[in-house]
């Protein structure tokens, strides 16, 4: 499904696909603020709030990409998502008038699936899980010759990931640390190829969703089974190869973190800051605050806020 991974995606393509993308997608705010303020042990932490991005996650800055980047045949584009991806191909099928077909999992959530109806897609439950999915569009795929979208391994789509962290850099400089989740792999492989060993990047994952973390421990790409509160987000089945190829050389670390530590910290997000977040943009501080990570007292620490995809009902709800 890959295409063929190169020795790197440079900081150059980064900035070109930026520059392509700038006047599509939106420069997110950085919200800066004391560890204190969060109840953590470092001297500041930085909020990238990509959960304000077009679509309500980073996925709209490499589906723009991609589109911006490759002829659009008449049958538009295809592509299977848990729901992110998908409605940022929406999205961007939308502002640049062509037709989008989405392929979602069960597991996709209702307030997804509507509002990729809403944002004028053709949605298709594929199967039960993301990897059912993935299979039914490539079959669509091959039939009606629409450009194929992945939601994290391709060139195109992981260089516009990576354009959050370039503006990272402009606003505030390089973080000591920066706390990734990751599904597939697209977001942590883009952050890491702007940032290349200039400061330490940490993958996380929720215990259901374990791609990367039995990737290392197979030494390759393997299939897992997936389940829990993030895996409509984080919910692919194997860390794509380009994303395995950057993460190798340039991801420090990795933690799984437990769904009651997730869902915490999403609330805190919520109580603290009214910052409504879905449970995957959560992992970065439940990190934090389970001391998963324990950062130095000195160190500023990037959190990517990566979707505010999330049925605000949740929110709410009482701690089980």
């Amino acid at each position: 499904m890959s295409e063929a991974a190169p020795p790197d995606i440079s900081r150059i393509d980064i900035i070109d696909a930026h520059r392509r993308i700038a006047a599509d997608v939106r420069r997110t705010p950085l919200m800066r603020l004391s560890g204190a303020a969060l109840g953590v042990g470092c001297a500041e932490v930085w909020l990238k709030l990509e959960h304000l991005q077009l679509g309500g996650s980073f996925k709209a800055r490499g589906m723009f990409n991609r589109m911006r980047s490759q002829p659009i045949p008449a049958a538009g584009v295809v592509i299977a998502s848990g729901g992110n991806a998908g409605i940022a191909v929406a999205c961007a099928a939308r502002a640049l008038g062509v037709h989008a077909e989405v392929f979602v999992p069960e597991t996709t959530s209702a307030a997804k699936r509507e509002t990729l109806a809403q944002l004028g897609a053709t949605v298709v439950v594929g199967g039960r899980s993301y990897a059912d999915a993935l299979a039914a569009s490539l079959k669509r795929q091959s039939g009606s010759g629409a450009l194929l979208m992945h939601a994290y391994d391709q060139l195109d789509v992981v260089t516009g990931a990576g354009t959050l962290a370039s503006e990272v850099e402009d606003d505030a400089g390089v973080p000591d640390r920066a706390l990734v989740s990751v599904g597939g792999g697209g977001l942590i492989a883009g952050v890491a190829a702007w940032f290349e060993g200039r400061c330490r990047v940490e993958a996380l994952e929720s215990e259901g969703t374990p791609t990367l973390a039995r990737a290392r421990e197979a030494g390759k790409p393997v299939d897992v089974e997936v389940s829990g509160i993030a895996a409509d987000a984080l919910g692919a089945r194997r860390v794509g190869d380009i994303p395995w190829s950057i993460t190798q050389r340039h991801v420090a670390a990795h933690h799984l973190l437990s769904d009651d530590a997730i869902r915490a910290a999403q609330r805190q997000l919520w109580q603290r800051l009214r910052l409504a977040v879905e449970p995957a943009a959560a992992l970065p501080l439940a990190a934090l605050a389970t001391h998963a990570v324990e950062p130095a007292p000195d160190e500023r620490v990037l959190l990517v806020i990566c979707g505010g995809n999330v049925d605000l009902a949740t929110l709410a709800a009482p701690a089980a």
